[in-house]
């Protein structure tokens, strides 16, 4: 039986370190790269073209969800899985719609973890128990504008709608009815609501 070549992509040392011992200890999986970011690992994909890419959801440069739309586009047939240690619906939802064919937590054991690889290897898909509960009691919300991303970043940073028609160039009504469509999105009764989702839920790159 040909070994699955799998690439893994962690920007921590240790992670990286765990996930080798693993993928080492499996006979019919083949660690072909290891780096520690997005952009490395399109970059390695690319090159050696590996049946599985296993990457970080949250990493420098390009994340998890990002990294996996590149691959998909330029190297389809290697096949993504994501690991997170967040409760970040948003984030995984939008990386299984990029193209990740798996989702897990990274405290999950070996045994499922190597059961994810081998499976998505195969062409199927993998999202974990947790992953699928955590997306079901937690579901992500709508994508915003980016009009509403920058209104958002600039509530995060305390600004009124003023200062924030101000930096924008906008008009304040405007702001307001931008604002309001941020609360529905996100389901907040008001800003300082708004703004614990959006840190807590990590919609945007702050």
């Amino acid at each position: 039986m040909a070994q699955i070549k799998v690439l893994i992509a962690d920007d921590h040392a240790l992670v990286r370190m765990g996930l080798r011992l693993l993928i080492g200890s499996q006979k019919d999986l083949r660690l072909v790269a290891e780096v520690k970011n997005g952009r490395e690992a399109v970059e390695a994909v690319e090159r050696l073209r590996p049946d599985v890419a296993v990457l970080d959801l949250m990493m420098p440069q390009l994340n998890g969800s990002e990294a996996a739309a590149k691959i998909k586009a330029s190297c389809p047939d290697t096949k993504v899985v994501v690991l997170t240690s967040y409760e970040m619906s948003n984030g995984i939802a939008q990386a299984l719609r990029n193209g990740a064919r798996g989702a897990m937590l990274k405290n999950a054991d070996n045994a499922q973890l190597a059961q994810a690889i081998r499976k998505v290897a195969g062409g199927g898909e993998y999202v974990s128990p947790e992953i699928r509960q955590q997306l079901a009691v937690n579901p992500p919300i709508p994508d915003l504008t980016p009009r509403q991303e920058e209104i958002l970043a600039s509530m995060i940073r305390g600004l009124t709608d003023r200062d924030i028609a101000r930096q924008l160039g906008i008009r304040q009504d405007g702001v307001n009815e931008h604002v309001s469509a941020i609360l529905r999105k996100i389901g907040a009764a008001n800003r300082t609501e708004a703004v614990a989702i959006a840190l807590r839920k990590h919609l945007l790159k702050i």
